[in-house]
């Protein structure tokens, strides 16, 4: 077959845009069509490490994962990484160009249209399906002008659309016939479907209000596609979802982590939570650190200086001491690890002015931040119990000093991360550890928690997207979605 696109928009954010594309690229891979995910733009400080050495947004290797294929940087050509509350990092074909200013962004952003279709192009020549994912709200005519995760990529491409909605939110029927009222004409002629999406109770219920939908749009009303439970289990890409699940857990084993301001990379967190033994417990602003906490870990940050000041704001610093005062084990994982050391240093003002904060004095290391952002997937062992383990580097420092010398890991026989001189601090720069299985269960052993030694991380995720593609495949006629794909081509800029 020739090479056809399908485009989810959402009539706004967390309507379920990411696990329909998901569920879509697993269901039609099953099928044996070589299907592939795209996303023009995201903005998420979750992040994946790809097959040819940049990074893309989380739900996009997740999707990857779905279609059976490696995550590229052409799956999600432009990233953005906010890094303060009117800024972001601009990350495009995987890597980091610049650091700008909402105003600043939406005023150029024209100039990355190349790059995106080049990518949408690019990923045509290897797959048979594309499933798009927008961004947001396609109804945000407000932010249209040089638009590229919704209708300005659509429109440029000519791909057709597929507007879904939420019912749980309530109103899923204004919201999809009004958002068709107050786009651009030219916009709403791309839109072939509406799917209505996390539907609960007799499906019966809707039919008029199905049918009402399809008669005021003039377009086919899929679904409704019953709310999926096990969504949850897959990893999140929005921070909000998790702090809508701020305990995961009944374990007797209590790993506490601060809800900082600029958490990234928090999947790291995710197969810990899945072991029945833990109980994982996000501790929002406001909260102190749990003392009965046997564990506590200092998650990724986006802004590892700003996300330190918060910590000393909160006073989770005078936590963390007294919790290693009592012979409590803390973890800091990237720029958690950071945070552990004596200071950090950033004289090219990476994250914003240049300047020096002062770590916890933790770990007897110091880093430096540098613009050159390092970004591998790795294969390590872990130091005390040589057990493998794989994750991925996506930092922009070097830490140095006496800790450094007894290493939390070796990757490819070099020294990784520190250790305290009593192994109760541990540092490393590797996300994605947990879910190697046996260091998983080694790593909680050691400290004292039970740990699932029938828990497989990686093959549980399989099972949930499977889980999601014959939902997808009962509620959705497949053959129907894959008619609604347009042809790949007269891409213009």
């Amino acid at each position: 077959m020739s090479t056809r696109a399908l485009m989810i928009m959402g009539t706004g954010s967390d309507v379920g845009k990411s696990m329909v594309v998901a569920g879509l690229c697993r269901a039609f891979a099953n099928r044996g069509i070589k299907v592939a995910p795209f996303k023009p733009q995201n903005m998420s400080n979750n992040a994946a490490v790809t097959a040819d050495g940049g990074e893309i947004g989380r739900a996009q290797a997740l999707q990857a994962r779905a279609a059976g294929r490696a995550p590229v940087t052409a799956m999600n050509p432009v990233l953005l990484k906010p890094e303060q509350e009117t800024g972001a990092q601009v990350i495009v074909r995987g890597q980091r160009v610049a650091s700008m200013s909402a105003r600043d962004y939406f005023a150029t952003r024209a100039r990355f249209m190349p790059d995106v279709l080049a990518a949408f192009n690019e990923l045509a020549d290897t797959a048979d399906l594309i499933i798009v994912e927008g961004a947001g709200s396609a109804s945000e005519v407000n932010l249209r002008h040089n638009d590229l995760a919704n209708f300005g990529f659509a429109r440029a491409a000519n791909v057709p659309v597929v507007l879904c909605g939420d019912i749980q939110r309530g109103g899923v029927i204004a919201a999809i016939i009004g958002t068709l009222a107050v786009i651009d004409p030219d916009d709403a002629d791309l839109v072939v479907a509406s799917l209505i999406n996390k539907f609960q109770g007799d499906p019966a219920l809707f039919e008029t209000g199905r049918q009402f939908i399809a008669e005021k749009t003039g377009r086919v009303c899929l679904g409704p596609l019953p709310f999926f439970a096990d969504a949850a289990k897959l990893p999140a890409e929005d921070v909000l979802a998790l702090d809508d699940n701020l305990r995961s857990g009944e374990g007797d084993f209590l790993i506490a982590v601060p809800r900082l301001a600029r958490i990234a990379n928090f999947d790291d967190l995710d197969p810990l939570r899945a072991e029945p033994g833990v109980r994982v417990e996000l501790i929002q602003p406001g909260n102190p650190l749990p003392r009965n906490a046997n564990l506590i870990i200092l998650p990724g940050s986006k802004s590892t200086r700003a996300d330190m000041e918060q910590v000393r704001h909160e006073g989770w610093d005078i936590d963390i001491l007294a919790h290693v005062r009592a012979g409590g084990a803390v973890l800091g994982i990237c720029g958690g690890y950071q945070m552990l050391g004596r200071t950090i240093a950033d004289p090219d003002g990476v994250e914003g002015a240049p300047g020096i904060t002062a770590g916890l004095g933790l770990l007897d290391i110091a880093t430096i931040l540098a613009p050159q952002k390092q970004l591998r997937i790795e294969h390590a062992t872990e130091t005390r119990s040589g057990a493998a383990l794989s994750g991925y580097h996506m930092h922009m420092g070097v830490s140095t000093g006496a800790d450094a010398l007894r290493p939390f890991s070796h990757v490819g026989g070099k020294p990784e991360g520190a250790l305290s001189e009593n192994g109760h601090i541990m540092g490393t720069y590797l996300h994605g550890l947990f879910a190697a299985d046996g260091f998983r269960k080694t790593f909680l052993e050691r400290l004292g928690a039970r740990a699932d030694a029938d828990l497989n991380y990686e093959s549980s995720i399989d099972a949930v997207l499977d889980a999601l593609a014959a939902h997808i495949e009962t509620h959705l006629d497949l053959d129907q979605v894959l008619a609604l794909a347009g042809p790949v081509g007269g891409l213009s800029a």
